[in-house]
């Protein structure tokens, strides 16, 4: 079901999705899996990784990227008769992204229910590629998410996706280097400066976190827990406000960058084997981390068994109302070119719909549900993790990060600031620029590249 009001906006957003897919493939890495099934409303090429169950049944095609999907998968299709899963691993993130993208413009070839994060959502709903799925049953679970969570992927009554597992922020640290060098684990940002100077003044030969220059999305999020909200938009609307140079943003990348001069954080690109490494080898005490962070920790095979890890509230702002700020999240979005949107539109609320499925999706994948029934249960609060020996770090730490996410508004067209962020972020730690110029750039190269995309920009 469309909305005539989308219509409007299919000019400027054309142009701008079809530049931007390949910038999109250099967002995320994994291995191609086979093409879909037969059968669906995406047509992809191949058969299903995964095993159909009830060969008489409509098949719906899925791509996803999640550790354990063929597990859920093969749950899902034992457990209905009236509909079965074509998985197809097409790729993780980026590569995901672009086969998808290049689906689209052929006219044929998209799955029927895709994986899509969050943020990214607006660069698909901004060219028509996804169904509103609200008045397809959507609309009808909403209370089964949490408010921020569904704030992410609807528009006023519109749904175009739904929210499978979210990154509310944390922060893991090794008690075992805290301890050594007598520095207490900071509560505040400030705690967190005085800290790192401590352990420096201790003799801690590494660092107390990084700030990747090459993640944005970090960046974004310490800035959201001042206050920061830079855009708003709503897909149907060619209207954009950009506000990205306020003083709430310099003010925490000064900060950070007051950090970097002085040498108390690394300044490692993210999701580098070398950025990996230290992680896990003692040269940086802390991990500031979304709640897939420890699994992310968990699964680095070269980890230090003696390490002594702890999750703990992420450091509020002194003096100021704490924030609870979210990166990344995936959902599960219907693709315009699925034959059966209702069927498809089933699958993206069920897949991921009982507590068998979520426990292989906790216990296997390590992902955090933004499913109430579950992310609300005394399993999941009490839940131990042996890398933490022990800590419940849910109850602890996570579990009220999630329920204080509001949400966080983006552009249709995020991939452009996320590249514009890691150029101006690498000129910054390189001591090229100060943070007041680092966000007066972005605020005139996101709203020049806006306005030449057709939105009409407001500040």
């Amino acid at each position: 079901m469309r909305t005539t009001r989308r219509a409007g906006r299919r000019t400027a957003g054309l142009a701008l999705v079809l530049g931007a897919a390949t910038v999109l493939a250099a967002c995320g890495s994994g291995d191609g899996g086979d093409g879909g099934g037969d059968g669906g409303g995406g047509s992809a090429a191949g058969s299903c990784t995964n095993t159909i169950v009830n060969e008489d049944a409509p098949v719906v095609t899925v791509w996803a990227w999640y550790p354990a999907m063929e597990q859920v998968v093969d749950l899902f299709n034992e457990t209905h008769d009236d509909v079965q899963v074509c998985w197809t691993n097409a790729g993780q993130g980026g590569d995901a992204y672009q086969a998808f993208s290049t689906a689209l413009e052929a006219g044929s070839g998209a799955p029927d229910v895709m994986m899509i994060e969050a943020e990214f959502l607006g660069q698909y709903t901004i060219r028509d590629a996804l169904v509103d799925i609200g008045p397809l049953g959507a609309a009808e679970v909403a209370d089964d998410y949490t408010e921020g969570a569904w704030s992410d992927v609807s528009t006023g009554d519109e749904v175009y996706a739904i929210p499978v597992d979210g990154g509310p922020m944390g922060f893991l640290y090794r008690q075992d280097i805290f301890d050594e060098y007598g520095v207490a684990v900071p509560t505040t940002w400030e705690e967190f400066a005085d800290a790192a100077q401590a352990l420096k003044d201790a003799g801690y030969e590494g660092y107390i976190a990084n700030f990747p220059p090459n993640w944005w999305a970090f960046t974004q999020a310490m800035a959201a827990q001042k206050g920061w909200a830079p855009f708003e938009y709503e897909a149907g609307s060619t209207d954009l406000r950009i506000d990205m140079n306020s003083p709430e943003a310099v003010e925490v990348l000064a900060f950070w960058n007051e950090l970097v001069q002085n040498d108390l954080v690394a300044t490692d690109e993210a999701f580098t084997a070398d950025y990996n490494a230290s992680l896990v080898d003692g040269t940086y005490a802390s991990y500031v981390a979304a709640a897939w962070g420890p699994g992310y920790l968990a699964g680095l095979s070269d980890a230090d068994a003696d390490a002594v890890w702890r999750a703990a509230p992420l450091p509020q702002w002194e003096g100021e109302e704490p924030r609870s700020v979210n990166i990344g999240g995936s959902t599960f979005a219907v693709s315009e070119q699925a034959e059966n949107p209702e069927l498809a539109a089933q699958v993206a609320i069920e897949i991921f719909g009982t507590e068998e499925a979520w426990k292989i999706g906790i216990e296997e994948a390590a992902l955090f549900p933004l499913w109430r029934p579950i992310l609300e249960s005394d399993y999941f609060r009490d839940l131990e993790y042996p890398f933490f020996d022990g800590q419940q770090i849910n109850n602890d730490v996570f579990l009220e990060a999630a329920a204080g996410y509001e949400g966080f508004a983006t552009p249709p067209f995020l991939t452009y600031v996320y590249d514009q962020g890691t150029q101006q972020l690498t000129a910054m730690v390189e001591g090229s620029v100060d943070a007041a110029t680092v966000m007066a750039n972005m605020q005139d190269d996101v709203a020049g590249y806006a306005e030449a995309q057709g939105f009409d920009v407001s500040q």
